[in-house]
């Protein structure tokens, strides 16, 4: 018998309900907004990371505020990528009044340095946020897709294509900023308060 590979596992795990608390397993369903006000959708990378400022209306509207892609060149060192993307959250929390800031966890790499140079680069949005005082959620690649598209094996042009369809905004020529719209989009429909 042929071994499943993690990433199967994984999704048969999550097809069954796992991977979820008791909260999430209850959510309304999905397209169901449970999140009111702004939050920052982050797709972390170095030298790529995308932003997307979505507000959430008291009557479930979805309205795209404003996105962004930071693209930094080869030439500047990995120790000012991560103050660009400090100063690139720091410029969103100043701009707009965030209750939340979402972000992508980490995928799986099999590359130790890319792993770490991901987790930095994670890592620098994250302790701007967290020291400007935002509460800082984070969402597993295929979480978002399955709160977005309902696959989470979707493509990024499915899920820019639904992005689209939700907020009549076409980031379609801008997937890492689709991408982070998806992930501010996840933790509106997944996010339960206290």
């Amino acid at each position: 018998m042929a071994r499943k590979s993690t990433r199967k596992l994984w999704a048969e795990h999550v097809a069954r309900g796992g991977g979820q608390s008791a909260s999430a397993k209850n959510a309304a369903p999905m397209g169901t907004v449970q999140f009111q006000g702004i939050v920052l959708g982050i797709d972390p990378s170095l030298r790529g990371s995308g932003f997307a400022v979505l507000d959430y209306t008291p009557n479930g509207k979805v309205r795209v505020v404003e996105t962004a892609t930071l693209r930094l060149k080869p030439a500047i060192s990995q120790i000012e990528c991560l103050g660009a993307i400090g100063n690139q959250v720091e410029d969103f929390i100043d701009k707009h009044e965030l209750q939340h800031v979402a972000i992508e966890q980490t995928i799986y790499v099999q590359n130790f340095q890319t792993a770490q140079i991901l987790g930095a680069a994670r890592g620098a949005a994250i302790a701007v946020a967290s020291m400007r005082g935002v509460a800082v959620f984070e969402y597993a690649p295929l979480r978002i897709k399955q709160a977005v598209t309902g696959a989470g094996r979707a493509s990024k042009e499915q899920v820019a294509r639904t992005i689209q369809s939700i907020t009549g905004v076409d980031l379609t020529d801008r997937l890492d900023e689709s991408d982070a719209a998806a992930v501010a989009l996840c933790h509106a429909y997944t996010w339960r308060g206290q």
